[in-house]
């Protein structure tokens, strides 16, 4: 009887046990800041008496190949909130970089340097005991050239000293702390879409000639040309 009330409730559903990544904190932060890449600054292929007269200096920004994040330490700290006393984690999270400062000359050649890594600490207040994950994704990640002063390129060429190379960067950042757990919902087992249909094309055959064969006689010649 309490079988049949449960298939009456819940129909086709089943109730199921999956594995899922529980948020235990979440916040949305901006943060600038500017570094001093210091000179000279290499260039691949910049070549020796190249003018750098007019010439415009911007960048890009990525995270950094390896360790783009690193969590430096998890401090417990409590705090009143909303009249309740509670233990969150103090973090220091260090955000790694690559910033390549573009040259293009009053030419249009443009001329990449070489990556210059960069790194940026930040304290946040998370929900985040020992033994969760720190996932940072950035939503906005980019950077401008707010001083160059003078260029000087190197005898040799290759590498161009700037007298106060200042680059501003600008990050939107997702931070969340995570831990997997196994979660039970109620939910219908999904079924595969069915397949794209295929048009097969239509059998073909090379062009024939029939003017030549079967043989309808060929007592007169016509120029058929070929198409």
């Amino acid at each position: 009887m309490q079988e049949e009330k449960f298939e009456e409730k819940f129909g086709d559903k089943e109730v199921m046990c999956v594995n899922v990544d529980k948020v235990y904190d979440w916040i949305v932060k901006e943060n600038t800041f500017d570094i001093f890449p210091t000179s000279p600054v290499t260039f691949t292929g910049l070549p020796a008496g190249t003018s750098l007269v007019g010439a415009t200096v911007t960048c890009e920004v990525v995270p950094a190949t390896a360790n783009p994040i690193e969590i430096l330490s998890r401090v417990d700290r409590q705090f009143c909130i909303d009249g309740k006393n509670i233990c969150l984690q103090q973090l220091t999270i260090r955000k790694n970089f690559t910033v390549t400062v573009v040259l293009t000359l009053a030419t249009g050649v443009v001329f990449r340097s070489t990556g210059i890594p960069a790194s940026r600490n930040e304290m946040v207040i998370l929900c985040a005991p020992e033994g969760t994950d720190v996932e940072v994704t950035f939503t906005e990640l980019d950077c401008f050239v707010t001083s160059t002063g003078t260029l000087t390129l190197a005898a040799a060429g290759g590498a161009v000293t700037f007298s106060a190379l200042v680059i501003s960067v600008n990050s939107c950042q997702s931070i969340q702390s995570t831990f997997p757990v196994t979660v039970e919902i109620l939910a219908d087992f999904c079924e595969p879409r069915e397949d794209l249909p295929t048009a097969c094309p239509p059998p073909s055959h090379p062009p024939q000639c029939p003017q030549l064969f079967p043989d309808h006689g060929h007592g007169h010649c016509r120029d058929h040309g070929c198409h």
